[in-house]
């Protein structure tokens, strides 16, 4: 009669690793809009991002697919010709964007904050 003793984890390290990559943050930020398809998704991380190089195909599929995962985003196809597919924020996705909207507050307040000080300095 042995049970199964299942291994707690740590929340913030489950967070972190769900969250984990260059633009899984981004991609819920824009979906928090609505339905967005690849090519606009695409081009919204390709937006403001100054000094990058641009996303391959590769990175973003691998990216979406592991938000759909995650269960923070679905993907739905149309089933047509040529393929039309729409990503869009699940009920936990929705859960998550005032989590991103306080990273990015945040990083409007110190991070401009520390860009400021770090001219100064100069």
């Amino acid at each position: 009669m042995a049970k199964a003793i299942r291994q707690r984890t740590c929340p913030v390290a489950a967070f972190q690793k769900m969250i984990s990559g260059k633009y899984k943050l981004r991609i819920v930020w824009d979906l928090k809009d609505g339905p967005r398809r690849y090519g606009e998704i695409r081009s919204g991380l390709l937006r403001g991002a100054s000094g990058s190089a641009e996303i391959t195909p590769r990175v973003l599929s691998r990216e979406l697919k592991a938000l759909t995962e995650s269960g923070l985003i679905d993907r739905k196809d149309f089933g047509e010709v040529p393929p039309k597919v729409e990503y869009r924020l699940t009920r936990k996705g929705k859960s998550f964007v005032p989590v991103v909207a306080a990273i990015r507050e945040w990083g409007e307040r110190n991070l401009s904050e520390t860009a400021a000080f770090a001219d100064a300095a100069e």
